[in-house]
């Protein structure tokens, strides 16, 4: 009897690590690229501005870099474990797709060709990355798809999972603009108020992430019924994954203030230098 539970236990994991095509997540991939080539080659030419390189080289590596994560993390076996045994996983394709892959991605679109992509809705797009309004809009989207209930109808509806992570990502593009002022229709915060919107967003999510790493007992009960990777019980799972929300989006998020402290240093410096060079001529 225990051999053949062993047995079982054997092949439901394996099942989980097995090879498992994702079309959805190589259509999407497939569709962010073929859209940015074809405005390299087709808009360049119409909004790019006269004298200025389209696309620098800086600019498509931080582009493919976004795409290589985005797709790694949403195919297997980062989402196959994710979505058959170990909700760790599961935070990770949620912290990747919310604050690695949009900055990425953003950096790496010329703002002529974001800007030509969102000029027939920028309206709603200038309301939308006011610096209150993306903060709730992304937060509440992180908060939500916690909710027990909803984590459970993403893992037992694959068109709910996919809607699901396109709105974490929509959200958290919008809670990037503020911070990096793509296009010059949408204002970048200044420095020190770009670092305290960042130290924000860096505290917000250790809610969600203290009822998963205080929980005495497992919050997703659905991740009882999964076959259990490596011996890792639900519960120490979830605990797990409290502290890849709290410390990994935190690391992420700190790294971002760094960056901005350091170049806003930089830009001083160099306003400064110029000033003395002035007051000496």
């Amino acid at each position: 009897m225990t051999a053949a539970l062993l047995g079982q236990a054997s092949m439901d994991t394996g099942s989980v690590v097995s090879f498992h095509f994702h079309l959805d997540s190589l259509a999407l991939v497939a569709a962010l690229v073929l859209g940015y080539e074809y405005g390299m080659r087709r808009l360049a030419a119409g909004y790019a501005p006269r004298g200025e390189v389209p696309v620098t080289t800086k600019q498509r590596l931080a582009f493919y870099g976004g795409i290589v994560l985005l797709f790694a993390v949403s195919s297997w076996p980062i989402h196959d474990i994710g979505e058959r045994s170990l909700f760790m996983f599961h935070m990770i394709e949620h912290l990747t797709i919310a604050l690695a892959v949009p900055p990425l991605l953003l950096w790496g679109t010329p703002w002529w060709l974001l800007r030509a992509v969102l000029l027939p809705v920028m309206p709603v797009v200038k309301i939308l990355t006011k610096p209150i309004v993306a903060l709730f809009l992304f937060n509440a989207t992180l908060g939500l798809i916690h909710v027990p209930g909803i984590v459970e109808a993403m893992l037992t509806s694959g068109l709910f999972h996919f809607v699901s992570h396109g709105v974490l990502f929509l959200t958290a593009v919008l809670m990037w603009f503020p911070v990096l002022g793509p296009i010059p229709e949408i204002d970048r915060l200044p420095p020190f108020l770009r670092m305290g919107y960042l130290f924000l967003q860096s505290l917000v999510p250790t809610i969600p992430a203290s009822f998963l790493t205080l929980g005495d007992q497992p919050l997703y009960k659905i991740y009882e019924t999964f076959p259990r990777l490596w011996g890792i019980s639900a519960h120490t799972d979830q605990v797990l994954a409290g502290f890849i929300m709290k410390f990994g989006g935190g690391f992420i998020l700190w790294a971002g203030i760094t960056a901005v402290f350091f170049r806003w240093y930089a830009e001083e410096q160099k306003y400064t230098g110029m000033a003395n060079v002035d007051i000496g001529t």
